[in-house]
C-alpha cells in the first residue's frame, strides 16, 4: 500500500471492535485519509454534529444510547448529507435497505477486506469530489415526464416537489436519464456510478434502484429488463 499524495480527505470511522477499527484506520490512514476513530453512538453523535468529515463509515451495531440507523436517521433529518457508508455484521437484506432508505451511500458487511473497504471509501469520495466540481458549472436539466434533474444545483424535482437524493442516487438517476431507453446492465452501472470493478458481486445497484423507486412512487420511469438490468423509459 502506498499513499495517495495530495489527499485531506477525513473519515469518521465508528466502530466498537477495538482490532478491526485499528486495522480499517491503518489501511484508510495509509491511503492518505486523516481518520477519527469513535466507538460509540453518542461520541458519533456528537462527532456528525460538528459536519467536519468527508464521509463517515458506520457500523449498524453500536454501543451506547442509539444504534448506526438512528445516527444516520438524525444526520439526515438534520440535513446532512455527508456520504456515509453503513457496515454491518448482519448479513440481512432489510437491514440494508432500511440504511439506504435513510440515504446511506453504500454498505459492506463483515467480514471484509480492509483493502476493499478502502477501496470503496476512495470510490466513493472521488464521486463527491466530481458532484462537488459541478456545482457551478452550465446547467443541464434532464427531463422525464414529471422528475427533473438540474445536474449544475444536483437537485431533484417530481411534479416541482423536491425530492432529497444522495450524492450516490443522483448519479445513479442521472445516468440512466442521459439516455432514455438505453438498457444498462449492473456491471456497466457499477462501474459509471460506483467506480467498481463490473463484476463486484455487490447488491448495491439493486438496492440503490429499489430505493429510488420508493421515493419516486408510480412516477418512477425505472424499467427493469430482466436478465439483462435497468433503464429509463418516457412516459
Amino acid at each position: 500500500m502506498t499513499t495517495t499524495p495530495g489527499v485531506t480527505s477525513r473519515v469518521l470511522l465508528v466502530e466498537d471492535e477495538p482490532a478491526l477499527a485499528e486495522l480499517a484506520r491503518l489501511y484508510l490512514e495509509r491511503d492518505g485519509h486523516r481518520v477519527d476513530v469513535v466507538t460509540d453512538s453518542d461520541a458519533a453523535l456528537s462527532a456528525v454534529a460538528r459536519r467536519d468529515h468527508d464521509l463517515v463509515l458506520l457500523d449498524i451495531g453500536l454501543p451506547g444510547s442509539v444504534d448506526g440507523i438512528e445516527v444516520c436517521r438524525r444526520m439526515r433529518s438534520g440535513d446532512d448529507w455527508t456520504p456515509v457508508i453503513f457496515v454491518t455484521a448482519r448479513d440481512d437484506e432489510v437491514d440494508r435497505i432500511i440504511g439506504l432508505e435513510l440515504g446511506a451511500d453504500d454498505y459492506v458487511t463483515k467480514p471484509y477486506s480492509p483493502r476493499e473497504l478502502a477501496s470503496r471509501v476512495r470510490a466513493l469520495l472521488r464521486r463527491q469530489h466530481r458532484a462537488a466540481q459541478s456545482a457551478g458549472q452550465e446547467p443541464r436539466t434532464l427531463t422525464v415526464g414529471p422528475l427533473v434533474l438540474e445536474t449544475d444545483t444536483r437537485r431533484g424535482r417530481l411534479h416541482d416537489r423536491p425530492i432529497p437524493l444522495t450524492t450516490t442516487e443522483f448519479d445513479l438517476l442521472a445516468h440512466l436519464m442521459a439516455r432514455p431507453g438505453r438498457v444498462y446492465t449492473r456491471g456497466e452501472l457499477l462501474t459509471a456510478v460506483w467506480d467498481y470493478p463490473a463484476d463486484d458481486p455487490t447488491r448495491t445497484v439493486d438496492v440503490h434502484i429499489a430505493q429510488l423507486r420508493a421515493k419516486l412512487g408510480g412516477d418512477s420511469p425505472i424499467r427493469t429488463v430482466r436478465g439483462v438490468g435497468y433503464s429509463v423509459e418516457r412516459p
